[in-house]
């Protein structure tokens, strides 16, 4: 096809959208996801940490308790956008279309309204330029003498634009440097490498290391946690919006409890229940014989090669992960028997890619998947 101006008009598979906001929007709102889940993981070695509020005050608010009745709340802003360049002292006071308090530091002041004394807490991609190099160390270290250079530098330059900024409590811009914090994970995917780690650690220390599968399954159940709460509304059930220490330790418990159990149960018990609890009752047998014909294949070296086995293993791991991720996140928005029919028919994709070859190919991947779930890599219902 040929434009107006007599030039061939590209395809709409190359040509490069005028528009990406929604994809974009989207990136920022699961940067913002993962970072509340890094905070729902620091609810486990950190008891003073009560609470986490998704989408409240703030993007993220931690509620802190440090002593007897009292508490802190700590507001955190989430940018996920990555201008090219550092962070800068204009960045942080620029107001949108000059109105005041549009600013992000006019945004992060006007949180201190609440009866908990206030932190804050700016979390970007990029990070700073030195002018607000001190924010980014932790308070109370070296450098973040209330009288050091560098914080009377830094507050000499924001009581120049902003002179006369007070919070709802009387607080200005001299409490807000010496209370805020400035981290930068610098992507998505180190934001969840780095959870990753962390799950994995704390189970350690619990003494119930977990392998990567299982770590990988239960930071997908956080994610849910977080998307959930960040979407739920105030009204009329605020408690949807906050995810308490209590609920994230006891569900830590429970999850590895369940692996616990899991080494010593029958085998095939959890795999059951799973699609007990995906309304799948009917296909209990058939799948317990499946996964135990899987077995028996993996035994048999004369039914498949060496080099087979992994190999359809891995390419139904991954793909299994892809279905039950956009179950998580909502993409795929299906029951338990229309997931359970989904999934199934992917295995009949990668049995005809493969060929059907020296052994029953569809029973292998079918049997491979529900070993999958049996062993807590794999469920047919969305986690609650």
């Amino acid at each position: 096809m040929v434009g107006a101006i007599g030039q061939p008009l590209p395809s709409v598979d190359v040509s490069h959208p005028v528009d990406e906001g929604g994809s974009i929007a989207r990136a920022g709102f699961d940067y913002q996801d993962e970072i509340a889940v890094g905070f729902l993981l620091d609810m486990l070695g950190d008891s003073s940490l009560a609470a986490v509020h998704c989408e409240t005050h703030d993007d993220v608010v931690l509620v802190f308790a440090v002593q007897g009745d009292e508490r802190y709340a700590e507001y955190v802003q989430v940018k996920a956008s990555a201008p090219d360049k550092l962070w800068s002292v204009a960045d942080l006071c620029k107001r949108k279309s000059g109105v005041a308090g549009t600013s992000i530091l006019e945004k992060s002041i006007a949180r201190d309204a609440c009866a908990e004394s206030s932190r804050f807490r700016l979390v970007t991609l990029m990070p700073v330029v030195a002018e607000l190099d001190v924010l980014t160390y932790q308070l109370g270290s070296l450098g973040r003498e209330p009288r050091g250079e560098a914080p009377v530098a830094l507050l000499s330059e924001l009581d120049r634009r902003f002179p006369e900024l007070v919070s709802a409590k009387g607080n200005g811009t001299e409490y807000w440097v010496h209370n805020c914090q400035w981290s930068v994970a610098e992507s998505l995917e180190a934001v969840r490498n780095a959870n990753r780690l962390k799950l994995i650690g704390q189970s350690v220390t619990d003494g119930q290391p977990v392998l990567l599968e299982f770590a990988d399954l239960l930071l997908d159940e956080l994610r849910v946690m977080a998307k959930d709460a960040g979407a739920a509304r105030w009204m009329p059930d605020p408690n949807g919006k906050i995810i308490t220490s209590v609920e994230i330790c006891q569900w830590w418990e429970r999850r590895l409890n369940e692996l616990a159990d899991g080494a010593g149960q029958v085998s095939g018990g959890k795999l059951r229940r799973k699609l007990r609890d995906a309304n799948l009752e009917e296909f209990v047998d058939l799948a317990s014989d499946l996964r135990r014909d899987y077995s028996a294949i993996l035994h048999t070296s004369s039914y498949m090669s060496d080099d087979d086995r992994p190999r359809l293993q891995r390419r139904v791991k991954s793909e299994m992960n892809v279905l039950r991720s956009g179950l998580t996140d909502g993409t795929l928005d299906l029951d338990g028997p229309a997931f359970h029919t989904l999934c199934l028919k992917r295995l009949d994709e990668i049995g005809a890619e493969f060929g059907a070859g020296e052994v029953d190919l569809p029973a292998f991947l079918q049997g491979c998947m529900y070993d999958m779930a049996d062993r807590c890599l794999h469920r047919f219902a969305r986690a609650v």
